[in-house]
């Protein structure tokens, strides 16, 4: 998906201020001007295009937002987007921890088809300078504003997406305190919909589960810890996919013992068979470099495709079982 191909169609922004104690409701769509539609663009790419989201399924049991969104017309978009952020204010104005922000709803298309975004964008606080005239003298002052919105070169922390097709949703979300405990409120309690792990937390999860295993079992044997994780580089290098099966069996298939304590790990998670899909190149930068610290203090940083080539890096094992590392074919060194 590229950015240009979202079309953004129509808006509009409810202000959702926790400490008014009522939702005010905008009675007109938005002016979709070419900066608007610009900031609105670049916040579903953001989005869209990263690894936070999560699909969503609408429970059976009864869900006023399911209901209005299969009722959805976008000719009716204020007083339809109006019972939506009722919905979702009811619930901030009941749990003081949800934060305040404005709730933009959007219709968009992408890819030929069309979406509903409700994107609630958390005010933020800011400081600009103020100009007064006073006595014939200008005085600059500087003034805090609690309820700025999120620059459009942010990414948004809580956003749903549904298709307008076959209501299947996809959702950013964060834990908020709802009675004392931390919940995932816009899936559990707002659109009362089942809520998967996003990509991120799937591969999240497998590297630590890695690290934990071969800690504790390769803690003196740092280059197996290295080849962890060069194959599972290679494997989403070469798939686009880590299939939790196929490297289980590549790092651990060796040590029955040891893969059947990694397999148990995924297994807490129902993550055995997973799948993990990642598209954003940040979400996979931590395995461009294999970073080295040595018992002396010495810390060496080598790019993995360096890493792999045997005329650039090498690693010996001596007689007296230390490590050296030797780094080849050295043009220039500088420091910094």
């Amino acid at each position: 998906m590229q950015q240009d191909e979202i079309i953004i169609r129509k808006g509009i922004v409810h202000i959702m201020d926790g400490t008014l104690g009522y939702p005010v409701y905008s009675e007109e769509e938005l002016e979709l001007s070419p900066d608007i539609n610009d900031f609105f663009r670049n916040h579903i790419y953001r989005l869209l295009s990263g690894d936070d989201l999560k699909k969503c399924v609408f429970s059976e049991e009864e869900s006023e937002v399911y209901e209005l969104v299969k009722q959805f017309d976008e000719a009716d978009l204020v007083e339809q987007s109006k019972k939506i952020a009722a919905i979702l204010y009811q619930i901030m104005n009941a749990n003081v921890a949800i934060p305040s922000g404005d709730l933009a709803v959007i219709t968009f298309q992408c890819q030929a088809k069309q979406y509903l975004a409700l994107l609630k964008m958390n005010y933020k606080e800011s400081y600009v300078h103020m100009t007064q005239n006073q006595d014939a003298k200008n005085v600059n002052q500087i003034i805090c504003y609690q309820s700025t919105l999120p620059a459009g070169g942010t990414k948004l922390s809580e956003a749903v997406f549904i298709n307008l097709e076959d209501y299947s949703v996809q959702i950013v979300e964060k834990k908020y305190e709802v009675n004392g405990s931390k919940v995932n409120y816009l899936s559990e309690l707002f659109l009362k919909c089942h809520a998967s792990m996003s990509s991120k937390s799937k591969l999240s999860i497998v590297t630590k589960a890695v690290e934990q295993v071969n800690k504790k079992h390769y803690a003196e044997e740092p280059l197996k810890q290295m080849e962890a994780k060069r194959i599972m580089k290679k494997e989403i290098e070469t798939n686009g996919v880590l299939d939790v099966e196929k490297i289980s069996e590549e790092i651990y298939g060796n040590a029955p013992e040891i893969k059947e304590e990694f397999d148990a790990k995924m297994e807490k998670y129902h993550m055995e068979k997973a799948q993990v899909t990642p598209k954003s190149e940040k979400t996979t930068k931590k395995f461009e470099k294999q970073y080295l610290k040595t018992d002396t203090g010495i810390e060496i940083n080598i790019p993995m495709e360096q890493y792999q080539d045997a005329d650039q890096v090498e690693f010996i094992t001596n007689v007296d079982g230390t490590i050296s590392v030797l780094i080849k074919n050295i043009n220039k060194i500088s420091t910094r």
